[in-house]
């Protein structure tokens, strides 16, 4: 059974018309006018538990919303959410047992007691057992140096420091998913690389991640499944690795040649890439599609053109094509697809739900 299952899942938000200037507010007093805003609008999601999944999109695509929604805090428009068997907005308390989130911009200190004191309230509210509480504050300790931050009130800590004590406060109860949003925000190289070892240890041992991110570099060393998010619709959901085969096939040799370079016969060999020379005598750079040509083609036409001396090869990353996604460069789709941004809006708008849910109304 999934531990996440969402499905149909809108989210509308009302917002005001109002003139400018006093005489706007006054006439809407009088007249009151607003329009509808769709946040998030018809999102099918499952998280089988023990998944590290990325849910990214550019600001104001609906990450935040979803977790909002998954984690109790809004009431879906319509659509039907289960986390573990339980509605999030139905049974909060239930839900807030299950679950840790992180909110970048949000602290969960509070702001005039020492760190130390903060996490014995949680412990307390959350029934974790004295000998439990202290082998996760000696594990928090290792990873995030939380020992020197246990004594300091929380007015006090830097953005680095205080996304530290989060962290610690986010994973205190063992909850069985965890929603993190900029989890790794303000903190250094050395400490990054730290908290994501301690992700990936986590998932390891079973935890379900959900995670928002803009730093790349945390979806890449922690997550195994991406789903992008635009314009409150998914438009990709699949394995990590899988983003970069369909959709980053460009890679770039550079090679050192030693002596006499036949280019001409090199742009023969190779007319589907693009060749450039270097500053440096001997130095070429080629471009390719792996989908048309194999990097050991590519090294045979040059050892053909002269003498090799050394190469590396420049392969794409993930954080290529989510940036040309956020870019409006390119339109990823649930089908495997690269489509313009305008086609696959009139797809989206065009299909049909292939399952029938029973909305969920928002009467609040």
């Amino acid at each position: 059974m999934a531990l996440i299952e969402v499905r149909d899942l809108h989210k509308v938000f009302r917002r005001p018309v109002k003139d400018p200037g006093f005489v706007g507010a006054l006439r809407h007093l009088a007249v009151r006018r607003f329009t509808d805003v769709t946040a998030v609008d018809g999102i099918d999601l499952t998280v089988q538990t023990g998944e590290a999944v990325a849910y990214v999109g550019p600001n104001g695509a609906g990450k935040s919303t979803t977790v909002k929604m998954l984690s109790g805090i809004l009431v879906p428009t319509s659509g039907l959410v289960r986390v573990g068997g339980i509605v999030p907005h139905e049974d909060r308390i239930a839900n807030a047992r299950q679950i840790g989130v992180l909110f970048g911009q949000r602290t969960q200190q509070w702001w005039d007691l020492p760190v130390r004191d903060t996490l014995e309230l949680l412990r307390e509210m959350y029934d974790v057992p004295r000998r439990d509480f202290a082998e996760r504050l000696e594990r928090f300790d290792d990873v995030l140096g939380l020992g020197e931050l246990l004594p300091v009130v929380a007015r006090k800590l830097s953005l680095g420091q205080r996304m530290r004590a989060d962290l610690a406060a986010t994973f205190l109860h063992a909850p069985r998913v965890v929603y993190l949003d900029e989890p790794t925000i303000g903190l250094d190289i050395s400490v990054k690389d730290r908290v994501r070892a301690f992700l990936r240890s986590v998932v390891q041992e079973g935890t379900t991640l959900m995670l928002t991110t803009h730093d790349l570099g945390d979806i890449e060393d922690v997550c195994h499944r991406i789903v992008i998010i635009d314009r409150g619709r998914i438009i990709h959901d699949g394995p990590l690795a899988r983003v970069k085969d369909v959709y980053a096939t460009e890679r770039t040799i550079h090679a050192q040649m030693l002596g006499p370079i036949d280019l001409a016969g090199l742009r023969e060999a190779l007319p589907l890439a693009r060749i450039d020379t270097g500053s440096a005598p001997g130095e070429l750079a080629l471009a390719f599609d792996r989908t048309h040509l194999t990097s050991g083609q590519v090294v045979r036409a040059l050892a053909l053109a002269g003498e090799l001396d050394d190469l590396r090869i420049d392969e794409p990353s993930v954080e290529d094509v989510v940036r040309r996604v956020y870019a409006g460069d390119l339109v990823l789709d649930v089908g495997d697809r690269v489509t313009d941004r305008a086609d696959a809006t009139d797809r989206a708008d065009s299909a049909e739900t292939a399952e029938t849910l029973a909305p969920v109304r928002d009467t609040t």
